[in-house]
């Protein structure tokens, strides 16, 4: 046998070694609570009884606080036909370990909440308080936000629907008040043969905008865009499938063009912190008497300089024969829809949590999800609130992968 070579011996048993996989635990049971929301205005709420149903029917515990669902006109005896337990009792609901909520925590709420909970609601970040952060931390809760929740296309669902809604919902605001009977200028909308259409002013190109743009055009308005973002513009028009008068913010355009409309609608705003005022009072002073401004930027502080926050019972106010509608969460104003909108994403993403074994191994195997966690068991992971607050910023994605 030629020396150097090597000898394979039938005597030797080779075995490779065991790959360890990342094993996924079986489904955990949830227990959900549903408290009545006693923040301003908040009419909705996060899951509709159908959408229990289907929790309940998955071996999931649902407690609903009495009266939970009045605003958005679903009664005690819808959640409990669905098999929710109603509770008299708001102790008990804020006792589950899952709390839904279709309002951000308020302050009212911190002396009940529990240690190492979850809660998924919004987060309103110009209205966030840092006491608000600072016990959610003391109480090492896992908190999700509706604001910055993806699905997985990496769009925001809730944003999403809320922004149609509110982008429906102008022209029947803006229609609403042009009438006579409410003191407007007596201007119907739509398009009537021989007489020259409605003039509509939309400033940002978002989903709302986009949204009370296509409904403008559908009820025959002429209808001027603008937006600082040419990418934007670019979207809209596409998306519309037709060409819209588009613009960028030049303040002389924009100007001229308030003081012949009959409709300005304000829907720009940043992703954090205020919304750009670009309207100033003399642009409102020289626009036509009776003719409307809607700022749906309000809860941002609004884009018109003379916006002023105004509420669901008093919605209007008057400044330079201009009629101002100032309302914020004009998606509570049609409950029923955002609330069923909201479940719509709920519902799946809770039986999703409950598949992969609870809240931690979802958000280790579901790297969309990991985006609208801000709090996770007490450790701030939202950038923006920690800078906003001087509090300590952990990263989320080191956090899960210690916890591994």
């Amino acid at each position: 046998m030629a020396a150097g070579k090597p000898v394979i011996s039938t005597s030797f048993s080779y075995e490779p070694l065991e790959e360890t996989l990342d094993v996924k635990p079986q489904g955990t049971k949830l227990l959900i609570g549903i408290p009545k929301e006693i923040a301003f205005q908040e009419n909705r709420i996060a899951l509709t009884p159908d959408a229990v149903g289907v929790l309940v029917s998955n071996g999931h515990t649902v407690m609903v606080e009495h009266k939970a669902g009045e605003g958005s006109n679903y009664p005690d005896k819808d959640y409990g036909d669905a098999g929710a337990k109603i509770t008299y009792n708001r102790e008990d609901v804020f006792k589950c370990p899952i709390l839904v909520k279709s309002a951000p925590v308020v302050e009212e709420d911190l002396p009940l909440l529990q240690t190492n909970q979850t809660i998924i609601s919004p987060i309103h970040y110009s209205a966030l308080k840092s006491v608000i952060v600072e016990k959610m931390m003391e109480k090492r809760v896992t908190a999700l936000s509706f604001e910055n929740l993806k699905d997985d296309s990496g769009a925001y669902p809730i944003v999403r629907s809320m922004s149609e809604i509110a982008g429906s919902a102008l022209m029947f605001i803006a229609g609403q008040y042009l009438s006579s009977f409410n003191k407007g200028k007596g201007v119907l909308l739509g398009s009537i043969s021989g007489i020259p259409p409605a003039k509509v002013i939309i400033i940002g190109a978002g989903i709302v905008g986009e949204v009370a743009t296509r409904n403008a055009l559908a009820l025959g308005a002429s209808v001027k865009v603008f937006d600082n973002n040419v990418y934007r513009l670019k979207q809209l028009q596409n998306n519309l499938g037709q060409r819209v008068w588009t613009s960028v913010l030049e303040p002389k355009i924009l100007s001229k063009q308030l003081k012949t409309c009959e409709v300005a609608i304000g829907a720009l705003s940043n992703e954090y912190g205020r919304a750009p005022v670009v309207v100033t009072e003399e642009m409102v002073a020289a626009m036509r008497p009776g003719s409307i401004i809607i700022d749906v930027a309000i809860d941002r502080g609004g884009c018109f300089e003379t916006s002023e926050l105004t509420s669901h019972e008093n919605p209007i106010f008057i400044k330079h024969n201009v009629i101002h509608y100032c309302v914020p969460n004009i998606p509570s104003g049609f409950a029923r829809t955002a609330s069923q909108s909201i479940s719509n994403v709920l519902m799946p993403l809770l039986l999703q949590i409950s598949d992969e074994g609870g809240m931690e191994e979802i958000v280790w195997h579901n790297l969309h999800m990991r985006e609208g966690i801000y709090l996770f068991k007490g450790a701030l992971t939202d950038f923006y609130i920690s800078q906003k607050f001087d509090l300590k910023y952990t990263d989320l994605n080191l956090l899960i992968a210690s916890r591994r």
